[in-house]
Formats: structure tokens, sequence, C-alpha cells
């Protein structure tokens, strides 16, 4: 499959590193990722997953897994402007209110509805 998963969630990478690349960046936060797959598209890389799918707002969740293209192709305007407006998004909602320190349980709960968002999108693009 040409197509790779920039996660920060062990579960995503445990789950789906077998069928499709993925990229396990433990220490990335949910900001952190999502500069990081803007730095992709800035090399070539195109977005494939919106970064701000469910419902889940930036600030209840640590976790963020998004899906990019392993082929390098010319610059991806809509999904840079995609990824650009996410990162403000996202930055405008942790610095209101920051994502809260909970314990491994609830840390679990956010770590599988991260996983069945990015199950879900990736079933979707095996069956177009």
């Amino acid at each position: 499959m040409n197509k790779t998963i920039i996660t920060n969630n062990k579960l995503v990478y445990e789950k789906l590193n077998e069928k499709i690349e993925t990229q396990f960046l433990s220490k990335y936060s949910y900001i952190e990722i999502l500069e990081h797959v803007r730095d992709m598209i800035h090399e070539g890389n195109k977005l494939l997953t919106h970064p701000l799918s469910g419902s889940l707002k930036p600030n209840e969740t640590p976790f963020k897994s998004i899906v990019v293209s392993k082929k390098k192709e010319d610059l991806d305007l809509e999904g840079l402007s995609i990824i650009e407006d996410s990162i403000a998004s996202a930055q405008k909602f942790i610095s209101g209110k920051p994502t809260p320190q909970y314990n491994e349980r609830i840390l679990n709960d956010f770590r599988l509805i991260d996983l069945s968002l990015l199950e879900n999108a990736v079933n979707r693009m095996v069956c177009l």
C-alpha cells in the first residue's frame, strides 16, 4: 500500500503497522503530529485523511493519527491549506484549555477512539 500512518498512538502502531507502514512518534504531542505532517506535505507527501476527523476537540485528546501518501509528488496545496488551518485551530483550542492529565484508563479510551476513526478511514480507502 502506498500510504503511511503518522501517529503518537501505540494502539494504532500495534494494530496497523503490519498492514500499512506506520511512523510511531511516541513522544510527539497532538500539535507536533500535525506539524510533522505539514512538513511531510512540504516534502511532497499528499494528505489522505483529515487532521481534525471525529468529534473530539484537539484539547480533549492527546492522540492523533493521520494518513499521508508515501509517494512524493508536487506540493499538495489543498492538503497544505487543510493542515495549516488544522494547526491553527488546534493551537487555539489547546491554548484556551490545555489537554488534561488523564489516568491510563481514560488514555486507553482515547487511543481506542483514535484507532477506530483511523480504521474506518483506511477501510474506506481500500474499498475505493
